[in-house]
């Protein structure tokens, strides 16, 4: 088992979507469980990526390739997920901030929490706080998760903590914040519950926020 699982992580890591499908597919076929090929093979493998990322030893395009190559694969766990009973960790509701146009970053963010069997509604770029909080409400959303990739428009987070707040949700709903500028001093600062440097750890700590 422990073959092929290393199989799917090396594929990922090379941005290798065939490769990494055919190696899934493998894995199912010999009976390995769809959370075990997930978090053993595919999102150690997508964390590799992010190391090599925040360390300048990967780039923009290559993260992209191991991301589209992540979202293939998990297109095909869903379905397995499915068979086995999984349910969702949760829903989140992701969006770059008012006056941001940057997507990258949250997009892989996306990647990483749907691999995590969390449903994602993405409202895409320069999301005003009246349509975060509304979105939140019909949904019964369990995290926001905010990006920001400008000094100018991070404080454009601390309006979305007031919104949240005003609308009596404080508390009711987990909110994480990143972004090149954000540090966990600031998230603190504005009340958000808390940051990561890479998507891979904020799919992680949106789990552990959850739980």
């Amino acid at each position: 088992m422990s073959d092929i699982l290393a199989t799917i992580s090396e594929a990922i890591q090379d941005g290798d979507q065939a490769g990494t499908l055919d190696a899934v597919k493998s894995a199912l076929g010999e009976g390995v469980a769809a959370q075990k090929i997930l978090d053993d093979g595919l999102l150690k493998g997508m964390g590799i990526v992010g190391e090599r990322f925040v360390a300048g030893d990967a780039f923009i395009p290559e993260v992209m390739m191991s991301a589209n190559a992540l979202n293939g694969a998990t297109a095909i766990l869903k379905e397995q997920f499915k068979a086995e009973g999984v349910t969702s960790a949760g829903k989140v509701v992701i969006a770059t901030v008012k006056g941001d146009l940057h997507d990258i970053g949250k997009n892989l963010v996306k990647l990483m929490l749907e691999a995590g069997g969390f449903e994602v509604i993405d409202l895409g770029t320069d999301v005003p706080e009246t349509d975060i909080i509304k979105t939140v409400k019909d949904n019964n959303a369990d995290v926001i998760a905010l990006s920001a990739l400008l000094t100018t428009t991070m404080a454009e987070m601390r309006n979305v903590l007031a919104a949240i707040e005003a609308a009596g949700l404080k508390g009711k709903v987990k909110v994480l914040v990143g972004g090149a500028p954000i540090t966990q001093t600031y998230a603190d600062e504005i009340g958000a519950d808390g940051t990561a440097t890479n998507a891979a750890s904020a799919a992680e700590l949106a789990k552990q926020l959850v739980s």
